[in-house]
């Protein structure tokens, strides 16, 4: 069964252009997230799922340094992308990440592979019940449930966004959640804006040092005992699923 990691990564981001290649300590971001991405236990194979626009080629010669497999498609239609790539690299299961989380904990990926695995859901991730910070995001599908997205889709925000034709039909799909012991959510660390490159570049300045692979735990408890770094972008609004304009 391979279970494969596709990270969809573009240089052309609307609110934080080039985001992925912004540097903390001389390390991009990608390098960050593809450095703790390939700690996970349960993935066989990752790849990054770029578009084939040119500007992609500071993304590409990252990935190719370190040995990552990069599948260019559709700059629009990132479904298609997604399902190309996985079809193309022979994914049983398809674990889907943003290149926007580059301090996601590879814990965490593993624990919602194994909830997929061990139980009979259609889809799992970690978003629609909302109890991990935004940053540590999972999904889990089969390559058949993502082929049946791809072909019924129809909505432009099911094919920017890969998964909603998955979970906003529970009448079709069964839908699993893995939610944390703890409610974190209310802690931001996706990187959309300049706010919150601040805030990760301060992380990883801080925790990089003492531990490459510092936790989700590491971060709590810093953000616990500096509650002025909540403030930094707090006030960022996340994009409407169906207005990401």
């Amino acid at each position: 069964m391979n279970i494969t990691g596709i990270i969809q990564a573009r240089m052309t981001s609307t609110r934080l252009p080039g985001k992925v290649m912004k540097k903390v300590n001389g390390i991009t971001l990608l390098e960050y997230q593809l450095e703790r991405v390939m700690q996970s236990k349960l993935l066989n194979q990752i790849i990054v799922a770029t578009t084939n626009n040119g500007s992609e080629k500071p993304l590409v010669d990252i990935c190719s340094k370190l040995g990552i497999p990069i599948y260019k498609g559709s700059e629009e239609n990132v479904l298609e992308r997604y399902y190309q790539a996985a079809k193309h690299h022979q994914a049983d299961i398809v674990v889907r990440m943003t290149s926007d989380c580059p301090l996601i904990d590879p814990k965490i990926i593993d624990n919602v592979i194994k909830f997929y695995l061990d139980n009979n859901y259609d889809y799992v991730s970690n978003t629609l019940v909302r109890t991990f910070p935004r940053g540590m995001d999972t999904e889990v599908f089969s390559i058949k449930n993502l082929e049946e997205a791809y072909l019924q889709a129809s909505e432009y925000y099911e094919k920017e966004h890969v998964t909603p034709y998955l979970y906003i039909n529970p009448n079709i799909y069964s839908i699993g959640q893995f939610v944390s012991k703890t409610d974190n959510s209310k802690y931001r660390l996706t990187v959309d804006t300049k706010e919150d490159f601040k805030l990760i570049s301060i992380l990883i300045k801080d925790l990089y040092s003492l531990n490459p692979l510092f936790t989700l735990d590491d971060i709590i408890k810093k953000m616990i005992n500096q509650p002025e770094l909540i403030e930094i972008n707090k006030h960022i609004e996340q994009k409407k699923l169906r207005n990401d304009s």
